[in-house]
Protein backbone atom coordinates (compact mmCIF):
# COMPACT_ATOMS: atom_id res chain seq x y z
CA UNK A 1 0.00 0.00 0.00
CA UNK A 2 1.45 3.41 -0.84
CA UNK A 3 2.03 6.26 1.47
CA UNK A 4 -0.88 8.48 0.69
CA UNK A 5 -3.33 5.89 0.87
CA UNK A 6 -2.58 5.05 4.82
CA UNK A 7 -3.63 9.21 5.22
CA UNK A 8 -6.79 10.27 5.55
CA UNK A 9 -9.03 11.24 1.84
CA UNK A 10 -9.23 14.91 3.05
CA UNK A 11 -5.52 15.23 4.68
CA UNK A 12 -4.10 13.12 1.13
CA UNK A 13 -6.00 15.83 -1.21
CA UNK A 14 -4.46 19.27 0.34
CA UNK A 15 -2.22 20.69 -1.88
CA UNK A 16 1.42 21.41 -0.94
CA UNK A 17 2.92 22.00 -4.55
CA UNK A 18 1.49 23.71 -7.48
CA UNK A 19 2.94 23.72 -10.83
CA UNK A 20 1.41 26.39 -13.48
CA UNK A 21 2.19 26.32 -16.95
CA UNK A 22 5.79 26.18 -16.44
CA UNK A 23 7.85 27.28 -19.47
CA UNK A 24 11.89 26.97 -19.38
CA UNK A 25 14.48 27.91 -21.78
CA UNK A 26 18.25 27.07 -22.08
CA UNK A 27 20.74 29.29 -24.09
CA UNK A 28 21.99 27.47 -27.02
CA UNK A 29 24.24 28.89 -29.80
CA UNK A 30 21.32 29.09 -31.94
CA UNK A 31 19.07 30.75 -29.46
CA UNK A 32 17.04 29.87 -26.86
CA UNK A 33 15.52 26.67 -26.93
CA UNK A 34 12.78 25.39 -24.38
CA UNK A 35 13.34 22.34 -22.69
CA UNK A 36 10.05 22.26 -20.53
CA UNK A 37 6.73 24.18 -21.97
CA UNK A 38 3.67 24.43 -20.43
CA UNK A 39 4.18 22.33 -17.39
CA UNK A 40 1.20 22.24 -14.61
CA UNK A 41 1.05 19.72 -12.27
CA UNK A 42 -0.13 19.31 -8.34
CA UNK A 43 1.59 17.87 -5.69
CA UNK A 44 -0.46 16.54 -2.95
CA UNK A 45 0.16 16.55 1.02
CA UNK A 46 1.82 12.57 1.44
CA UNK A 47 1.53 11.16 -1.67
CA UNK A 48 4.04 9.91 -4.37
CA UNK A 49 3.85 11.84 -7.63
CA UNK A 50 6.59 10.07 -10.31
CA UNK A 51 7.42 12.56 -13.44
CA UNK A 52 8.78 9.77 -15.90
CA UNK A 53 9.78 9.94 -19.20
CA UNK A 54 12.90 9.25 -20.96
CA UNK A 55 16.18 11.21 -20.75
CA UNK A 56 15.67 15.31 -22.19
CA UNK A 57 11.88 14.97 -21.62
CA UNK A 58 12.87 18.09 -19.04
CA UNK A 59 12.02 15.57 -15.74
CA UNK A 60 14.96 17.09 -14.34
CA UNK A 61 14.76 20.32 -15.15
CA UNK A 62 11.82 20.42 -13.74
CA UNK A 63 13.04 19.63 -10.92
CA UNK A 64 15.65 22.14 -10.55
CA UNK A 65 13.20 24.80 -11.39
CA UNK A 66 11.51 23.94 -7.96
CA UNK A 67 14.60 24.31 -6.14
CA UNK A 68 15.92 27.11 -7.76
CA UNK A 69 18.80 24.98 -9.04
CA UNK A 70 18.77 25.79 -12.28
CA UNK A 71 22.46 26.70 -14.25
CA UNK A 72 22.14 30.15 -14.63
CA UNK A 73 22.75 32.35 -16.95
CA UNK A 74 22.37 29.67 -19.36
CA UNK A 75 18.68 27.91 -18.08
CA UNK A 76 16.02 30.39 -16.74
CA UNK A 77 12.12 30.22 -15.76
CA UNK A 78 10.72 32.22 -18.51
CA UNK A 79 6.91 31.64 -17.92
CA UNK A 80 5.02 30.16 -15.31
CA UNK A 81 4.31 29.70 -11.38
CA UNK A 82 5.60 27.05 -8.74
CA UNK A 83 4.04 27.65 -5.58
CA UNK A 84 3.63 26.38 -2.32
CA UNK A 85 0.60 25.50 0.31
CA UNK A 86 0.77 28.92 2.51
CA UNK A 87 0.92 30.90 -1.19
CA UNK A 88 5.06 31.33 -1.36
CA UNK A 89 5.88 31.86 -4.90
CA UNK A 90 9.15 30.50 -5.85
CA UNK A 91 9.68 32.00 -9.42
CA UNK A 92 11.59 34.86 -9.24
CA UNK A 93 13.04 34.33 -5.80
CA UNK A 94 16.65 35.49 -4.75
CA UNK A 95 19.20 32.54 -3.81
CA UNK A 96 19.07 33.95 0.03
CA UNK A 97 15.42 33.84 -0.12
CA UNK A 98 15.50 30.20 -1.66
CA UNK A 99 18.60 29.31 0.96
CA UNK A 100 15.97 29.51 3.44
CA UNK A 101 13.03 27.17 2.01
CA UNK A 102 15.60 24.73 0.73
CA UNK A 103 16.13 22.20 3.12
CA UNK A 104 13.55 23.50 5.63
CA UNK A 105 10.51 23.01 3.32
CA UNK A 106 11.66 21.45 0.14
CA UNK A 107 14.65 19.12 -0.31
CA UNK A 108 16.29 16.39 -2.91
CA UNK A 109 18.10 13.40 -3.22
CA UNK A 110 19.80 13.74 -6.54
CA UNK A 111 20.68 10.85 -8.70
CA UNK A 112 24.79 10.11 -8.14
CA UNK A 113 25.47 10.83 -4.71
CA UNK A 114 29.67 11.03 -5.00
CA UNK A 115 29.36 13.70 -7.08
CA UNK A 116 26.70 15.54 -4.58
CA UNK A 117 28.92 14.60 -1.36
CA UNK A 118 32.21 16.52 -0.79
CA UNK A 119 35.06 14.05 -1.18
CA UNK A 120 36.81 16.07 1.33
CA UNK A 121 34.71 16.25 4.43
CA UNK A 122 33.79 12.99 6.52
CA UNK A 123 30.18 11.94 6.62
CA UNK A 124 29.89 13.40 9.85
CA UNK A 125 30.85 16.73 9.19
CA UNK A 126 28.67 17.38 6.12
CA UNK A 127 25.54 16.42 8.21
CA UNK A 128 26.12 18.69 11.17
CA UNK A 129 26.84 21.62 8.17
CA UNK A 130 23.26 21.37 6.88
CA UNK A 131 21.86 20.99 10.39
CA UNK A 132 23.94 24.40 11.47
CA UNK A 133 23.45 25.81 8.35
CA UNK A 134 19.57 26.10 8.89
CA UNK A 135 19.26 26.20 13.04
CA UNK A 136 17.83 22.67 13.18
CA UNK A 137 20.49 22.66 16.33
CA UNK A 138 23.11 23.82 18.61
CA UNK A 139 26.57 22.93 17.72
CA UNK A 140 27.43 21.15 20.81
CA UNK A 141 23.99 19.00 19.60
CA UNK A 142 25.11 18.27 16.43
CA UNK A 143 27.00 15.37 16.56
CA UNK A 144 24.67 13.50 18.42
CA UNK A 145 21.72 14.23 16.07
CA UNK A 146 23.73 13.33 12.81
CA UNK A 147 24.32 9.89 14.04
CA UNK A 148 20.41 10.02 14.85
CA UNK A 149 20.25 10.82 11.30
CA UNK A 150 22.04 8.08 10.37
CA UNK A 151 20.52 5.41 12.29
CA UNK A 152 17.03 6.63 11.10
CA UNK A 153 18.14 5.77 7.47
CA UNK A 154 19.62 2.37 8.61
CA UNK A 155 22.90 3.04 8.14
CA UNK A 156 24.88 -0.17 9.60
CA UNK A 157 28.00 0.80 12.03
CA UNK A 158 26.58 4.72 12.31
CA UNK A 159 29.38 5.66 14.85
CA UNK A 160 31.98 4.18 12.22
CA UNK A 161 30.12 6.22 9.33
CA UNK A 162 30.68 9.62 10.80
CA UNK A 163 34.09 9.56 10.60
CA UNK A 164 34.05 7.77 6.90
CA UNK A 165 34.55 9.92 4.19
CA UNK A 166 32.31 8.88 0.83
CA UNK A 167 35.02 6.97 -1.01
CA UNK A 168 34.69 4.78 1.82
CA UNK A 169 31.32 3.82 1.25
CA UNK A 170 29.79 1.40 -0.95
CA UNK A 171 27.20 3.36 -3.83
CA UNK A 172 23.74 2.52 -1.86
CA UNK A 173 25.20 3.76 1.61
CA UNK A 174 26.22 6.78 0.13
CA UNK A 175 22.59 7.03 -1.09
CA UNK A 176 21.37 6.45 2.49
CA UNK A 177 23.63 9.42 3.35
CA UNK A 178 22.10 11.51 0.67
CA UNK A 179 18.59 10.68 2.10
CA UNK A 180 19.87 11.21 5.77
CA UNK A 181 20.99 15.13 4.23
CA UNK A 182 17.89 15.64 2.89
CA UNK A 183 15.72 14.76 5.65
CA UNK A 184 18.43 16.58 8.19
CA UNK A 185 15.35 19.32 8.29
CA UNK A 186 12.09 17.90 8.17
CA UNK A 187 11.17 18.70 5.21
CA UNK A 188 7.49 19.16 3.59
CA UNK A 189 8.58 17.57 0.36
CA UNK A 190 11.05 15.25 -0.84
CA UNK A 191 12.56 15.70 -4.76
CA UNK A 192 14.26 11.90 -6.04
CA UNK A 193 16.00 12.54 -9.15
CA UNK A 194 17.00 8.86 -10.29
CA UNK A 195 17.68 7.95 -6.81
CA UNK A 196 18.38 4.26 -7.54
CA UNK A 197 19.45 3.94 -10.93
CA UNK A 198 22.96 3.28 -10.28
CA UNK A 199 22.10 1.17 -8.06
CA UNK A 200 22.22 -2.77 -7.92
CA UNK A 201 18.29 -4.26 -7.51
CA UNK A 202 18.77 -5.42 -3.98
CA UNK A 203 20.16 -2.01 -2.75
CA UNK A 204 17.25 -0.23 -5.16
CA UNK A 205 14.68 -2.42 -3.10
CA UNK A 206 16.10 -1.42 0.14
CA UNK A 207 16.58 2.05 -0.64
CA UNK A 208 12.76 2.84 -2.05
CA UNK A 209 11.58 0.56 1.33
CA UNK A 210 13.35 2.89 3.02
CA UNK A 211 11.70 5.76 1.51
CA UNK A 212 8.52 4.67 1.91
CA UNK A 213 9.10 3.88 5.89
CA UNK A 214 10.31 7.43 6.36
CA UNK A 215 7.32 8.97 4.02
CA UNK A 216 4.98 6.99 6.53
CA UNK A 217 6.89 8.00 9.67
CA UNK A 218 7.14 11.31 8.50
CA UNK A 219 4.09 12.42 6.52
CA UNK A 220 6.82 13.68 3.60
CA UNK A 221 5.27 14.22 -0.01
CA UNK A 222 7.40 12.53 -2.43
CA UNK A 223 8.13 14.06 -6.12
CA UNK A 224 9.96 11.31 -7.39
CA UNK A 225 11.91 11.50 -10.92
CA UNK A 226 12.42 8.23 -12.76
CA UNK A 227 12.81 6.52 -16.39
CA UNK A 228 12.12 3.22 -14.50
CA UNK A 229 9.03 2.15 -14.86
CA UNK A 230 9.19 -0.78 -12.91
CA UNK A 231 9.63 2.17 -10.03
CA UNK A 232 6.94 3.91 -11.07
CA UNK A 233 4.47 0.77 -10.68
CA UNK A 234 6.31 0.03 -6.58
CA UNK A 235 6.17 4.11 -5.72
CA UNK A 236 3.73 6.43 -7.51
CA UNK A 237 0.38 7.08 -6.43
CA UNK A 238 -0.31 9.45 -9.98
CA UNK A 239 2.05 9.24 -13.06
CA UNK A 240 3.26 12.73 -15.08
CA UNK A 241 4.39 10.98 -18.30
CA UNK A 242 6.89 13.84 -20.03
CA UNK A 243 7.81 13.87 -23.17
CA UNK A 244 10.11 16.32 -25.06
CA UNK A 245 9.50 18.85 -22.49
CA UNK A 246 5.48 18.76 -22.82
CA UNK A 247 2.88 16.37 -20.42
CA UNK A 248 1.92 13.48 -22.48
CA UNK A 249 -0.34 12.09 -20.10
CA UNK A 250 -0.64 12.21 -16.40
CA UNK A 251 -3.25 9.51 -14.63
CA UNK A 252 -3.10 7.73 -11.35
CA UNK A 253 -0.58 4.98 -11.58
CA UNK A 254 -3.13 1.87 -11.68
CA UNK A 255 -4.76 3.56 -14.59
CA UNK A 256 -2.18 4.83 -16.04
CA UNK A 257 -0.82 0.85 -16.65
CA UNK A 258 -4.16 -0.44 -17.36
CA UNK A 259 -4.84 1.68 -19.74
CA UNK A 260 -2.58 4.43 -21.24
CA UNK A 261 -4.33 6.96 -23.24
CA UNK A 262 -1.32 8.21 -25.71
CA UNK A 263 0.39 6.04 -28.22
CA UNK A 264 4.03 7.44 -26.24
CA UNK A 265 2.70 6.04 -22.79
CA UNK A 266 1.55 2.54 -24.30
CA UNK A 267 5.21 2.37 -26.40
CA UNK A 268 6.77 3.03 -22.85
CA UNK A 269 4.95 0.46 -20.97
CA UNK A 270 5.32 -2.07 -24.10
CA UNK A 271 9.34 -1.69 -23.50
CA UNK A 272 9.52 -2.37 -20.13
CA UNK A 273 11.61 -5.78 -19.56
CA UNK A 274 9.69 -8.12 -17.62
CA UNK A 275 11.02 -11.37 -16.16
CA UNK A 276 9.07 -14.65 -17.32
CA UNK A 277 7.78 -12.90 -20.59
CA UNK A 278 10.25 -13.66 -23.03
CA UNK A 279 9.99 -16.36 -25.37
CA UNK A 280 11.49 -19.79 -24.59
CA UNK A 281 14.76 -19.37 -26.94
CA UNK A 282 15.52 -22.58 -28.55
CA UNK A 283 18.75 -24.91 -27.44
CA UNK A 284 22.14 -24.40 -28.97
CA UNK A 285 24.77 -27.28 -30.44
CA UNK A 286 27.54 -26.39 -28.18
CA UNK A 287 30.03 -28.50 -30.23
CA UNK A 288 32.91 -25.59 -30.21
CA UNK A 289 33.27 -22.91 -27.87
CA UNK A 290 34.28 -19.58 -28.74
CA UNK A 291 35.08 -18.05 -24.81
CA UNK A 292 37.23 -21.22 -22.78
CA UNK A 293 37.86 -19.70 -19.24
CA UNK A 294 39.05 -22.22 -16.35
CA UNK A 295 40.18 -21.60 -13.27
CA UNK A 296 40.27 -17.37 -14.02
CA UNK A 297 41.81 -15.61 -10.44
CA UNK A 298 42.30 -12.27 -10.09
CA UNK A 299 43.82 -10.74 -6.64
CA UNK A 300 45.17 -7.02 -6.23
CA UNK A 301 47.51 -6.07 -3.49
CA UNK A 302 46.32 -3.99 -0.77
CA UNK A 303 49.03 -1.73 0.93
CA UNK A 304 48.67 -0.47 4.48
CA UNK A 305 50.60 0.08 7.77
CA UNK A 306 53.56 2.63 8.24
CA UNK A 307 55.92 1.25 5.53
CA UNK A 308 52.83 0.77 3.11
CA UNK A 309 53.82 -3.31 2.57
CA UNK A 310 50.90 -5.19 0.87
CA UNK A 311 49.67 -6.61 3.61
CA UNK A 312 46.51 -8.19 2.12
CA UNK A 313 44.59 -8.90 -1.68
CA UNK A 314 41.58 -7.97 -3.19
CA UNK A 315 40.19 -11.82 -4.02
CA UNK A 316 38.11 -10.16 -6.93
CA UNK A 317 37.92 -12.91 -9.08
CA UNK A 318 38.44 -16.52 -7.51
CA UNK A 319 38.41 -19.64 -9.25
CA UNK A 320 35.90 -19.03 -11.96
CA UNK A 321 35.24 -21.54 -15.06
CA UNK A 322 32.86 -20.95 -17.96
CA UNK A 323 32.49 -21.51 -21.45
CA UNK A 324 30.74 -19.54 -24.21
CA UNK A 325 29.56 -21.15 -27.79
CA UNK A 326 29.58 -19.25 -30.83
CA UNK A 327 26.02 -17.47 -30.83
CA UNK A 328 25.33 -17.98 -27.42
CA UNK A 329 25.07 -15.47 -24.59
CA UNK A 330 26.44 -16.07 -20.96
CA UNK A 331 25.06 -13.37 -18.30
CA UNK A 332 26.79 -12.78 -15.54
CA UNK A 333 25.04 -11.26 -12.87
CA UNK A 334 25.48 -10.03 -8.98
CA UNK A 335 25.73 -6.55 -7.25
CA UNK A 336 28.19 -4.08 -7.65
CA UNK A 337 31.60 -5.42 -6.35
CA UNK A 338 31.08 -9.22 -6.95
CA UNK A 339 34.19 -9.82 -9.95
CA UNK A 340 31.68 -8.90 -13.20
CA UNK A 341 33.57 -6.29 -14.68
CA UNK A 342 36.94 -7.85 -13.63
CA UNK A 343 35.83 -11.33 -15.19
CA UNK A 344 35.31 -9.00 -18.52
CA UNK A 345 38.13 -7.26 -18.11
CA UNK A 346 40.48 -10.20 -18.01
CA UNK A 347 39.09 -11.47 -20.93
CA UNK A 348 40.78 -8.49 -22.73
CA UNK A 349 44.10 -8.58 -20.53
CA UNK A 350 43.03 -5.37 -19.25
CA UNK A 351 44.05 -6.86 -15.53
CA UNK A 352 46.92 -9.25 -14.41
CA UNK A 353 45.30 -12.78 -13.74
CA UNK A 354 46.08 -16.21 -13.10
CA UNK A 355 44.21 -19.53 -15.09
CA UNK A 356 43.41 -20.03 -18.59
CA UNK A 357 41.79 -17.59 -21.12
CA UNK A 358 41.40 -18.86 -24.62
CA UNK A 359 39.44 -17.19 -27.23
CA UNK A 360 39.32 -19.15 -30.39
CA UNK A 361 41.27 -21.96 -28.94
CA UNK A 362 44.00 -19.78 -28.73
CA UNK A 363 45.65 -19.05 -24.90
CA UNK A 364 46.07 -15.37 -23.62
CA UNK A 365 47.84 -16.41 -20.31
CA UNK A 366 51.54 -15.50 -20.73
CA UNK A 367 51.61 -13.61 -23.83
CA UNK A 368 53.56 -10.53 -24.74
CA UNK A 369 51.16 -7.62 -25.85
CA UNK A 370 52.52 -7.87 -29.81
CA UNK A 371 51.30 -11.47 -29.72
CA UNK A 372 47.98 -10.34 -27.86
CA UNK A 373 47.57 -8.25 -30.50
CA UNK A 374 45.97 -10.42 -33.06
CA UNK A 375 43.73 -12.64 -30.61
CA UNK A 376 42.77 -9.25 -29.22
CA UNK A 377 40.81 -8.82 -33.03
CA UNK A 378 38.29 -11.74 -31.26
CA UNK A 379 37.27 -9.98 -28.51
CA UNK A 380 35.85 -6.63 -27.81
CA UNK A 381 34.12 -4.74 -25.39
CA UNK A 382 31.01 -2.49 -25.28
CA UNK A 383 31.22 -0.41 -21.40
CA UNK A 384 28.43 0.79 -19.91
CA UNK A 385 28.96 4.47 -20.53
CA UNK A 386 28.93 5.42 -24.07
CA UNK A 387 30.07 8.67 -23.91
CA UNK A 388 32.60 8.11 -21.38
CA UNK A 389 34.07 5.41 -23.59
CA UNK A 390 33.84 7.73 -27.04
CA UNK A 391 36.52 10.71 -27.12
CA UNK A 392 34.85 13.76 -27.55
CA UNK A 393 37.71 15.71 -29.86
CA UNK A 394 37.60 13.09 -32.64
CA UNK A 395 34.53 12.62 -34.96
CA UNK A 396 32.47 9.82 -34.46
CA UNK A 397 33.52 8.23 -37.71
CA UNK A 398 37.65 8.11 -36.93
CA UNK A 399 36.45 6.54 -33.80
CA UNK A 400 34.95 3.68 -35.80
CA UNK A 401 37.64 3.05 -37.92
CA UNK A 402 40.81 3.31 -35.17
CA UNK A 403 40.47 -0.54 -34.64
CA UNK A 404 40.85 -0.95 -38.57
CA UNK A 405 43.77 1.12 -38.77
CA UNK A 406 45.66 -0.03 -35.81
CA UNK A 407 45.45 -3.46 -37.21
CA UNK A 408 46.11 -2.25 -40.68
CA UNK A 409 43.18 -4.16 -42.10
CA UNK A 410 41.82 -1.13 -44.43
CA UNK A 411 42.41 2.41 -45.63
CA UNK A 412 41.63 4.72 -48.27
CA UNK A 413 38.19 4.12 -49.72
CA UNK A 414 38.37 0.87 -48.58
CA UNK A 415 38.27 1.87 -45.14
CA UNK A 416 36.01 4.66 -45.79
CA UNK A 417 33.49 1.80 -47.31
CA UNK A 418 33.94 -0.04 -44.17
CA UNK A 419 32.83 2.57 -41.62
CA UNK A 420 29.91 3.63 -43.61
CA UNK A 421 28.73 -0.22 -43.62
CA UNK A 422 29.35 -0.28 -40.14
CA UNK A 423 27.01 2.60 -39.18
CA UNK A 424 24.29 1.39 -41.53
CA UNK A 425 24.59 -1.92 -39.89
CA UNK A 426 23.84 -0.38 -36.46
CA UNK A 427 21.24 1.74 -38.23
CA UNK A 428 22.92 5.37 -38.26
CA UNK A 429 22.96 7.19 -41.52
CA UNK A 430 26.30 7.26 -42.94
CA UNK A 431 26.14 10.73 -43.50
CA UNK A 432 26.60 11.26 -39.66
CA UNK A 433 30.38 10.06 -39.71
CA UNK A 434 31.69 13.52 -39.51
CA UNK A 435 29.87 14.59 -36.19
CA UNK A 436 31.13 14.48 -32.91
CA UNK A 437 29.83 13.03 -29.95
CA UNK A 438 27.87 15.58 -28.06
CA UNK A 439 25.96 15.71 -31.22
CA UNK A 440 24.21 11.95 -30.35
CA UNK A 441 21.64 11.15 -27.78
CA UNK A 442 22.69 8.15 -25.48
CA UNK A 443 21.17 5.33 -27.56
CA UNK A 444 23.14 6.70 -30.64
CA UNK A 445 26.13 6.70 -29.06
CA UNK A 446 25.77 2.90 -27.90
CA UNK A 447 24.88 1.99 -31.68
CA UNK A 448 28.74 3.87 -32.46
CA UNK A 449 30.60 2.03 -29.71
CA UNK A 450 28.59 -1.18 -30.48
CA UNK A 451 30.04 -0.09 -34.60
CA UNK A 452 33.38 0.13 -33.18
CA UNK A 453 33.17 -3.13 -31.39
CA UNK A 454 32.17 -4.90 -34.52
CA UNK A 455 34.84 -3.35 -36.83
CA UNK A 456 37.61 -6.16 -36.57
CA UNK A 457 34.79 -8.59 -36.92
CA UNK A 458 35.13 -10.35 -33.77
CA UNK A 459 34.03 -13.97 -32.71
CA UNK A 460 33.35 -12.61 -28.71
CA UNK A 461 32.02 -9.25 -27.50
CA UNK A 462 31.87 -8.81 -23.46
CA UNK A 463 28.98 -6.08 -22.99
CA UNK A 464 29.52 -4.59 -19.57
CA UNK A 465 26.20 -2.93 -18.42
CA UNK A 466 26.38 -2.19 -21.97
CA UNK A 467 22.13 -0.73 -21.53
CA UNK A 468 21.95 -0.12 -18.19
CA UNK A 469 22.46 3.93 -18.84
CA UNK A 470 19.83 3.97 -21.42
CA UNK A 471 16.13 4.77 -21.06
CA UNK A 472 13.57 1.44 -21.75
CA UNK A 473 12.40 2.06 -25.22
CA UNK A 474 16.32 2.95 -26.31
CA UNK A 475 17.69 -0.51 -24.43
CA UNK A 476 14.66 -2.38 -26.07
CA UNK A 477 15.92 -1.05 -29.78
CA UNK A 478 20.32 -1.25 -28.83
CA UNK A 479 19.10 -5.16 -27.43
CA UNK A 480 17.20 -6.20 -30.31
CA UNK A 481 20.40 -4.81 -32.55
CA UNK A 482 22.57 -7.08 -30.64
CA UNK A 483 20.19 -10.01 -31.35
CA UNK A 484 20.01 -9.38 -34.91
CA UNK A 485 23.86 -8.77 -34.97
CA UNK A 486 24.69 -12.40 -33.07
CA UNK A 487 22.17 -14.40 -35.32
CA UNK A 488 24.11 -13.10 -38.68
CA UNK A 489 27.73 -13.02 -37.27
CA UNK A 490 27.03 -15.84 -34.64
CA UNK A 491 28.72 -13.94 -31.58
CA UNK A 492 29.25 -14.93 -28.25
CA UNK A 493 28.38 -12.53 -25.44
CA UNK A 494 29.79 -11.96 -22.22
CA UNK A 495 26.82 -10.05 -20.72
CA UNK A 496 27.29 -8.02 -17.47
CA UNK A 497 24.47 -6.67 -15.86
CA UNK A 498 22.74 -6.66 -12.52
CA UNK A 499 19.40 -6.04 -14.36
CA UNK A 500 17.16 -9.53 -13.59
CA UNK A 501 14.69 -8.32 -16.26
CA UNK A 502 17.01 -7.25 -18.98
CA UNK A 503 19.14 -11.18 -18.66
CA UNK A 504 15.82 -12.84 -18.56
CA UNK A 505 15.62 -11.54 -22.19
CA UNK A 506 18.83 -11.65 -24.05
CA UNK A 507 20.35 -14.72 -21.83
CA UNK A 508 20.98 -18.73 -22.86
CA UNK A 509 23.05 -19.26 -20.34
CA UNK A 510 23.12 -16.67 -16.42
CA UNK A 511 25.80 -17.13 -14.08
CA UNK A 512 25.62 -15.85 -10.73
CA UNK A 513 28.71 -14.42 -8.60
CA UNK A 514 28.94 -13.11 -5.10
CA UNK A 515 32.25 -11.99 -3.77
CA UNK A 516 34.08 -13.08 -6.45
CA UNK A 517 32.60 -16.57 -7.21
CA UNK A 518 30.03 -18.08 -9.51
CA UNK A 519 27.47 -19.42 -7.21
CA UNK A 520 25.04 -20.61 -9.28
CA UNK A 521 25.14 -21.33 -13.03
CA UNK A 522 22.95 -23.27 -15.53
CA UNK A 523 20.21 -22.19 -18.71
CA UNK A 524 17.89 -19.32 -18.20
CA UNK A 525 14.75 -20.86 -17.20
CA UNK A 526 16.86 -23.00 -14.68
CA UNK A 527 18.65 -19.99 -12.74
CA UNK A 528 15.35 -17.21 -13.28
CA UNK A 529 12.78 -19.51 -12.84
CA UNK A 530 14.03 -22.46 -10.54
CA UNK A 531 17.03 -20.74 -8.10
CA UNK A 532 18.23 -22.99 -6.22
CA UNK A 533 20.99 -20.52 -3.96
CA UNK A 534 20.12 -18.20 -1.64
CA UNK A 535 21.99 -15.44 -2.86
CA UNK A 536 19.90 -16.13 -6.54
CA UNK A 537 16.87 -15.83 -4.75
CA UNK A 538 17.54 -13.05 -2.42
CA UNK A 539 18.53 -10.89 -6.02
CA UNK A 540 15.32 -12.38 -7.51
CA UNK A 541 13.09 -10.99 -4.54
CA UNK A 542 14.21 -7.65 -5.17
CA UNK A 543 12.86 -7.22 -9.13
CA UNK A 544 10.28 -4.56 -9.07
CA UNK A 545 6.90 -5.53 -10.49
CA UNK A 546 6.39 -3.22 -13.49
CA UNK A 547 3.04 -3.59 -12.11
CA UNK A 548 0.87 -1.69 -9.74
CA UNK A 549 -1.69 -3.98 -8.82
CA UNK A 550 0.79 -6.72 -7.89
CA UNK A 551 2.95 -6.10 -4.55
CA UNK A 552 6.61 -7.24 -4.09
CA UNK A 553 6.85 -9.15 -1.13
CA UNK A 554 9.94 -8.18 0.63
CA UNK A 555 13.49 -8.75 -0.04
CA UNK A 556 14.59 -12.13 0.92
CA UNK A 557 16.72 -11.39 3.92
CA UNK A 558 21.12 -12.19 3.39
CA UNK A 559 22.08 -15.19 4.93
CA UNK A 560 24.70 -14.84 7.14
CA UNK A 561 27.45 -11.83 7.26
CA UNK A 562 28.08 -9.72 3.98
CA UNK A 563 31.46 -10.98 3.86
CA UNK A 564 34.27 -9.80 2.42
CA UNK A 565 36.82 -10.41 -0.73
CA UNK A 566 39.82 -9.12 1.05
CA UNK A 567 41.83 -11.36 2.67
CA UNK A 568 45.54 -11.22 4.65
CA UNK A 569 48.17 -12.59 2.68
CA UNK A 570 48.75 -16.02 4.52
CA UNK A 571 44.68 -16.45 4.36
CA UNK A 572 43.34 -17.84 1.13
CA UNK A 573 40.13 -17.72 -0.14
CA UNK A 574 37.57 -19.94 0.52
CA UNK A 575 36.46 -22.04 -2.89
CA UNK A 576 32.79 -22.94 -2.91
CA UNK A 577 32.37 -26.22 -5.30
CA UNK A 578 29.90 -26.48 -7.76
CA UNK A 579 27.05 -29.55 -7.38
CA UNK A 580 25.54 -30.33 -10.59
CA UNK A 581 21.62 -30.52 -9.34
CA UNK A 582 20.39 -30.96 -12.66
CA UNK A 583 21.44 -31.39 -16.15
CA UNK A 584 23.23 -28.31 -16.72
CA UNK A 585 22.36 -26.70 -13.54
CA UNK A 586 25.08 -26.24 -11.10
CA UNK A 587 24.73 -24.83 -7.33
CA UNK A 588 27.54 -23.72 -5.07
CA UNK A 589 27.96 -26.00 -1.79
CA UNK A 590 29.56 -25.05 1.39
CA UNK A 591 33.36 -23.82 1.02
CA UNK A 592 36.10 -26.50 0.80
Amino acid sequence: MSAAAEISGREASRPVLTVKGLTIQVATPEGAKIVVEDLGFTLNHGETLCLAGESGSGKSMTALAIMGLLPKPMARIASGSITLADGTELTGRSERAMRKIRAQRISMIFQEPMSSLNPVMTIGKQLEEVLLEHGMCSRSEAPARALDLLRDVQLTEAEKRLAQYPHELSGGMRQRVMIAIALACNPEILIADEPTTALDVTVQAEVLELIRALQREHGTTVLMITHDMGVVAEMADRVVVMRNGKQEEAAPVRELFAAPKTAYARELLAAVPRIGAAPTRPELERTRHTVDVEDLCVRFPMRGGLLNRVNARLHAVEGVNFRIAPGETLALVGESGCGKSTIGKAMLSLVPYEGSIRIEGQQMAGLSPHALKPIRRNVQMIFQDPGASLDARMTVGKQVAEPLVVHGLASGSELQDRVEWLFRRVGLPADHIDRFPHEFSGGQRQRICIARALALRPKAIVADESVSALDVSVQARVLELLRELQEEEGLAYLFISHDMAVIDQVADRVAVMNLGQIVESGSRDQVLRDPQHAYTRRLLSAVPFPDPTRQRPPVIAREGPVGSPVRPLDDPAPRFPLAEVAPGHWVAGDAA
